[in-house]
Formats: C-alpha cells, sequence, structure tokens
C-alpha cells in the first residue's frame, strides 16, 4: 500500500510540474514603476491565444501634494526566445485622472487625461506559476495636462498565473 501511494504521489506531482511550463490562461500581480508619479499598479494579464494577451493595469496614487489614479490596457503579441524566456511587444491607451491638494504650491490645475502607450518587454516563465518580467512603456499624453506630454516608463512585474 505504501508503494502504491508512493508512485501516486510521483505520478500526481509530475503531471503538475509539467502543467507548470504551460503558458497561463491569466496573472495577477503587480507592475513596480514610475508610472508617470502613480507608482505600483495592480496588473492583470488574460492570454487571448497562443500569440496574443491583453494587460490591464489599474494604478493608484495618494500623497499629500495630489490624488491621481490610472487604468491602462495593451494588446500584446507575445513571442518565445527559448524555454521560459519570452519578449512582447504591443500598443494601446491610458485614462486617469488627478487632482492637487491644498499644500501644493504651482499649477492646481486638476482633471482627466488620456494616453496612447506602446509596451515592449521580456519575461520569464518560471516552473511554479510565477511569471517576472521587464518592460519599456513609452507614454505619448493626447489629452490633458497631466504630464509633460511624454513619460518613459520602466517596470518591474511579479504575477502569479492561474
Amino acid at each position: 500500500m505504501k508503494k502504491l501511494l508512493i508512485i501516486l504521489i510521483a505520478i500526481v506531482g509530475s503531471f503538475q510540474f509539467t502543467n507548470a511550463q504551460e503558458v497561463a490562461d491569466n496573472a495577477i500581480g503587480i507592475r513596480f514603476g514610475d508610472n508617470n508619479g502613480i507608482g505600483g499598479e495592480i496588473s492583470y494579464q488574460k492570454k487571448l491565444n497562443h500569440e496574443n494577451r491583453l494587460e490591464v493595469d489599474l494604478g493608484y496614487r495618494n500623497h499629500d501634494d495630489y490624488d491621481a489614479f490610472k487604468l491602462t490596457g495593451i494588446y500584446q503579441w507575445v513571442w518565445n526566445i527559448d524555454g521560459g524566456f519570452n519578449w512582447y511587444a504591443g500598443f494601446g491607451a491610458g485614462i486617469g485622472s488627478w487632482s492637487y491638494g491644498d499644500n501644493f504650491t504651482g499649477d492646481d490645475d486638476d482633471g482627466l487625461f488620456l494616453n496612447a502607450d506602446g509596451n515592449v518587454g521580456i519575461e520569464y516563465n518560471f516552473n511554479i506559476p510565477i511569471l517576472i518580467s521587464l518592460d519599456f512603456r513609452p507614454e505619448i499624453e493626447l489629452l490633458g495636462d497631466y504630464g509633460n506630454n511624454t513619460d518613459l516608463d520602466l517596470a518591474l512585474s511579479i504575477r502569479y498565473q492561474f
């Protein structure tokens, strides 16, 4: 009976190990970047097919001088480099809002903004359901006065795949 239990555990364990190397349909985690003052974002990725996915990021910043939030959607193409290494590129848009606090000295404007975003990065898919990536996201402000019309965001992301 003990031998049968050990064999069963080994078979189930190896099955989970081989499944962990496949790309998951969903991933959720945190994207740590500058993001034009917003900072970290909650990041969600949805696999659309073998080569494409959608990434949605939500950032919020509550500071003494200002409050801001931003929602970004990026359509991405994903290409395998070798094993668990992939690189990806995409485009999308971001929308957000900001307001300055009472102690802010300078322009007291607040409002909405709209960005056109690009995205290029590299990622590693571990044998456990963890995905780590480093990406570059240039953002061009189309509407509003939040940034200086262009932002070059570099970020590190850690996501759980399911």
